[in-house]
């Protein structure tokens, strides 16, 4: 460090990339201490909890699938688990199977595009994939394949890729033939092995030497990866029924952002999202994943959040080998769902979207009305430990990079947690104040 002080500076990005939404990030620096960052999301609220009001139940899984054009089964799943509590409906068997397999199409797509297109460019010094693919264009066509791969699954059990249309509240309004389950496997192959490779070629990136202290918090499952179902949990010692989570899980407004921030109500900001579930639920990967993870040096915690794409294409082969697993196994349901009548009450749920835990709540009326909804996306419940790492990484980097180098890699610490298209975080200018 100069006897000098420092002087105050600015940096300015008018369009951050390969991240959707609006907003801004200002950053306080004084002397060589982030004093404070403010990640400003100033997106127009988009009231899909009003919209759902007044709304017949059975409506909820095609309204919530709009919210977001990449995790859209994420909050199909929330919403239809939350509603089948109310009714008091079990789906189990060749159903819970199939809503099994489309939540693996939608974690083969949505990783594969964020760990291909979106966050590797910056490991190679890329504005965007394409520019990439100048050098890296095998790994961009197995991206592609990959994430094509998912969207398979998505087409056949959801009805379309984007924003599917054959979730419904008990089951499906059709479930595929075994036939039609058996033409996917030679794709899911392939992109299964293609996976696994990608893991090996990711591990060889250069990470920057970033390490934070989280509380991680995700769903988990005594067999199984978990997805769908489970206990809320955490690095810290939380252990709840979702059915508890209002009580631990605290939104609040926060005056520079229109999206609210969430915290424990016990510790305060926490992390979801892969390396929450890897650290919970790493013992639960079957062997293909184990063995990638393990590869990878994946062991234990995994606290550098630029690791993070390892463990997402680690949690790409889990998905692919589930998916092999459950088409190998299916037998066609009777009937493509469950009978439910709607009945007043309040019920809860949380599934593990790609970018981490989404907890919904309902009040149905006896009509099977809804009342009132409550959706927490993992971004939302992230944007505080976003902002922390945010603060790390100028930190660990002011003195060292120079100010576009030091604006990209900010803008990598954002990218490392994949913030989701709907919670907008997209950035029209990074401000850094520095003063002595």
């Amino acid at each position: 460090m100069s006897d000098e002080a420092p002087k105050s500076k600015s940096i300015h990005v008018k369009a951050l990339a390969r991240v959707e939404g609006e907003g801004a990030l200002h950053v306080r620096v004084r002397g060589d201490r982030v004093e404070q960052v403010q990640l400003e999301i100033y997106e127009p609220p988009r009231f899909f909890e009003a919209l759902l009001q007044g709304r017949s139940w059975l409506e909820a899984p095609d309204i919530t699938a709009r919210i977001c054009g990449i995790c859209p089964v994420a909050y199909q799943m929330s919403a239809v688990h939350a509603l089948e509590r109310i009714a008091g409906v079990s789906v189990e068997g060749p159903l819970r199977a199939l809503r099994r397999l489309l939540y693996c199409g939608e974690w083969i797509e949505s990783h594969a595009l964020h760990a291909f297109m979106l966050h590797a460019p910056d490991f190679f010094g890329c504005a965007d994939a394409v520019h990439m693919a100048q050098t890296e264009r095998e790994w961009v066509e197995r991206g592609l394949r990959i994430r094509r791969a998912g969207n398979a699954i998505l087409e056949l059990v959801g009805g379309r890729a984007v924003h599917p249309v054959n979730v419904r509240v008990g089951g499906f309004y059709r479930t595929p033939s075994r036939a039609e389950l058996a033409a996917l496997v030679p794709q899911l192959t392939l992109a299964l092995q293609e996976a696994q490779e990608s893991v090996d070629w990711l591990a060889r990136l250069d990470f920057p030497q970033v390490e934070r202290d989280w509380e991680l918090v995700a769903l988990v499952h005594p067999d199984e990866y978990p997805m769908n179902e489970g206990r809320l949990a955490s690095t810290a010692g939380l252990d709840i029924a979702v059915d508890a989570f209002e009580a631990h899980l605290i939104e609040e407004q926060v005056e520079h952002s229109t999206a609210l921030h969430a915290r424990l109500a016990e510790r305060g900001p926490y992390l979801t999202g892969p390396l929450a579930r890897f650290a919970l639920n790493a013992e639960r990967l079957g062997a293909p994943a184990q063995d990638a993870a393990r590869r990878a040096g994946l062991v234990g915690p995994t606290r550098n959040p630029f690791k993070s794409i390892l463990v997402r294409m680690v949690e790409v082969v889990q998905a692919l080998d589930d998916a092999l697993a459950l088409i190998d196994g299916y037998t066609p349901p009777p009937q493509p769902h469950v009978e439910v009548t709607p009945r007043a009450g309040i019920g809860r749920a949380a599934t593990e979207a790609p970018r981490g835990t989404l907890l919904h709540r309902y009040e149905v009326d006896a009509a099977g009305l809804i009342r009132r909804a409550r959706i927490m996306p993992p971004t939302s419940q992230n944007q505080p430990s976003i902002e922390a790492d945010v603060a790390r990484v100028v930190e660990e980097y002011l003195d060292d990079l120079e100010a576009d180098a030091l604006t990209q890699r900010c803008e990598q610490a954002v990218r490392n947690h994949d913030p989701c298209i709907s919670c907008a975080t997209h950035f029209l200018r990074l401000h850094v104040e520095r003063t002595p």
